[in-house]
């Protein structure tokens, strides 16, 4: 449920119900994973699904307990409101597509659009200090990680086009 109006924004308890039904749903998902590699006893020991089958277990039956608990609760009121929610979202949407986009781009040129969208975008930085950072940082990153510690980082084509 939502409110409507000004100061208006899903309920607590229905916030709260969907994220206990969506971490059940991960359980879920870790029972059937676990099912398909195996959760018996085999002679080398326990199988690969074994121990994750029963923390998957675990997670569905916490979920409902908390469900239930949410449930029975009385209404806490607004959880947040949807200006509130929005400013949420402006961050969690570029750094989920950041993160989604890394196996692809790899993580410099991810890291050069994802700096540059939030110092313009959220700062309102002027181009040449989003320039600086957002081309500065990923470089810096690069010699620390890649050329003094000797630690490989994700590279997609742009990095294997220059011979990084």
């Amino acid at each position: 449920m939502t409110t409507n109006g000004p100061g208006a924004g899903p309920m607590h308890k229905t916030v709260e119900a969907g994220v206990t039904l969506a971490i059940a749903l991960f359980g879920v998902i870790v029972i059937i994973g676990s099912v398909k590699a195996g959760i018996n006893w085999g002679a080398e020991g326990p199988r690969a699904g074994f121990f994750p089958f029963y923390v998957g277990i675990t997670i569905v039956l916490a979920s409902a307990i908390n469900l239930r608990n949410a449930l029975r609760e009385h209404d806490r009121g607004l959880f947040a409101e949807w200006g509130q929610l929005r400013q949420v979202m402006s961050v969690v949407v570029p750094t989920a597509i950041y993160v989604g986009a890394m196996p692809f781009t790899g993580l410099y040129l991810a890291s050069m659009i994802f700096i540059a969208w939030f110092m313009r975008w959220l700062g309102k930085y002027n181009w040449l200090t989003v320039a600086a950072i957002a081309i500065g940082m990923p470089v810096v990153t690069y010699f620390i990680f890649e050329r003094w510690f000797l630690v490989p980082l994700p590279k997609g084509p742009v990095e294997e086009w220059l011979g990084l």
